[in-house]
């Protein structure tokens, strides 16, 4: 008997509820996986909350760690006993266990754990794709990185500084600040202290930033426009203070002719060759020392509710995971 988190209604953490569920053998294609430990994302607040519509009820979490239990027919290369992981697919990753399509998993190799996996496939092959393929950043360029102390922030920061990039990142808290000094930030802004656009103007001479990675929205939205040099990019990838306002293209002409983009990491891992480039980039990271993770809370499985609460009052930095 699996047990899997639910929700019947969209609103605060309260609508989730543990409750049992039968999990029969894998059909065509599939894998039974046994998690071992499960990612928790901004993502799973959104959908939990209604900002991303979801059919009801639903289960929640798209990623995960854990052993195969059992394969269907006409899978090949994965067998019982293999450890694996994934982000992405149907949700239902908050559970003890689960079917999923043999097509979104990928083995770990030796040197990468469970644990280290389950916060890392969605936030590490998230800065795969956005620094290197929505905006290929190059060494010796300065870019802008809100939220930096959180758990995509702090693998951005230690990937672009091994590759010898200037990054100006912000944060909400001198506590904040300092995680995000020791990870490689070459400048730090307080956001809600401090004029973010006029502190990146500053410390460029003026010139502005190629690029902007976004994931607050809401409250930095209007300074990473204006922090932007002529034909930056603006990559606006999340929503932790809510959505951005409505934006007429013309701006974009005002302000230098700029970019705007809302990339997801589902359209850079559409194809089985995009999902093994994007995991096997992070995963050599991972086993090189180029980034070093770990997560940063751990919750029971039944404590997936209190997991949300701490994410979304900003109690929790790094990576948070569940423990089946």
């Amino acid at each position: 008997m699996s047990q899997a988190i639910v929700f019947a209604e969209t609103g605060g953490p309260e609508v989730l509820r543990l409750q049992n569920a039968e999990i029969g053998p894998p059909g065509p294609g599939q894998a039974r996986v046994r998690h071992t430990a499960i990612g928790v994302n901004f993502i799973d607040t959104y959908q939990r909350s209604g900002l991303y519509p979801l059919p009801l009820p639903s289960g929640l979490g798209s990623e995960a760690a854990g052993v195969v239990e059992a394969v269907g027919e006409g899978v090949a290369g994965l067998a019982p006993g293999d450890r694996v992981a994934y982000a992405g697919g149907p949700l239902g990753a908050y559970s003890t266990e689960r079917l999923i399509s043999a097509e979104h998993l990928v083995k770990l190799p030796d040197g990468v754990s469970d644990e280290t996996a389950a916060c890392a496939m969605l936030q590490g092959m998230t800065v795969e794709y956005l620094v290197q393929r929505t905006f290929p950043v190059q060494p010796g360029q300065t870019v802008l990185w809100h939220a930096a102390a959180g758990g995509v922030g702090q693998i951005a920061l230690q990937w672009l500084s091994a590759m010898g990039v200037h990054v100006i990142a912000t944060v909400g808290s001198e506590a904040k600040a300092e995680i995000a000094r020791n990870l490689g930030a070459a400048h730090v802004i307080l956001y809600r202290e401090e004029d973010v656009a006029a502190r990146v103007r500053a410390i460029t001479g003026g010139k502005g930033v190629p690029v902007a990675f976004d994931s607050v929205g809401k409250d930095t939205f209007e300074a990473s426009l204006n922090s932007l040099s002529p034909r930056g990019m603006m990559v606006t990838f999340g929503n932790a203070s809510g959505p951005v306002p409505a934006l007429a293209p013309l701006e974009l002409t005002k302000r230098g002719s700029l970019f705007l983009t809302r990339p997801r990491l589902g359209d850079y891992i559409a194809t089985r060759a995009e999902l093994e480039a994007s995991s096997d980039a992070l995963f050599r990271r991972l086993r090189d020392g180029t980034v070093k993770l770990a997560p940063s809370h751990r919750y029971p499985l039944a404590e997936a509710a209190q997991a949300h609460r701490d994410l979304e009052a900003r109690r929790t930095t790094g990576s948070v995971i569940l423990l089946p």
